[in-house]
């Protein structure tokens, strides 16, 4: 007669010391913090990519506009003053002969030099404070030179 088969030996679970939990747990804490490190050093990595990227679009809009890249704006080159909303080109030139022609310039103007200015603008009479040119000066300054004027 067949006697059946005595049942498997099943190896006891050994008992763990304290000191191989303690290693673990060391060894997973130092994994974290090299994951937390490359995370960090991801991070940092993707902002500098997305700085880059936005410094990219802003020349190829330019060039969408006409407007000369940053790398060929000389220093006392004119601004586009034509970006000021109320200033077409036919005031920019008036602006140019009146030796204005930056955002700056603009951004600075006094009442009294507002005045001065309006008066040569007769046919756009109030048009300087209508439009806000001065705060729209100051943020188109803002804007392309990254410094209050």
């Amino acid at each position: 007669m067949h006697q059946p088969a005595p049942p498997p030996v099943v190896p006891s679970a050994a008992p763990v010391a304290p000191a191989d939990t303690a290693r673990t747990a060391s060894a997973e804490k130092v994994q974290l913090r090299a994951f937390a490190d490359d995370r960090a050093q991801l991070f940092a990595a993707l902002a500098d990519v997305r700085a880059e990227l936005a410094r990219l679009k802003q020349i190829v809009i330019d060039i969408e506009r006409n407007a000369p890249p940053p790398l060929l704006d000389a220093p006392g080159t004119p601004d586009d003053l034509k970006l000021i909303v109320g200033v077409g080109p036919v005031i920019e030139r008036m602006l140019h002969q009146a030796g204005i022609g930056t955002y700056r310039q603009i951004a600075r103007l006094t009442e009294r030099e507002i005045d001065a200015i309006d008066a040569r603008l007769a046919e756009f009479p109030g048009r300087i404070r209508r439009d806000g040119w001065v705060v729209q000066a100051r943020s188109l300054h803002l804007a392309k030179y990254g410094t209050n004027p």
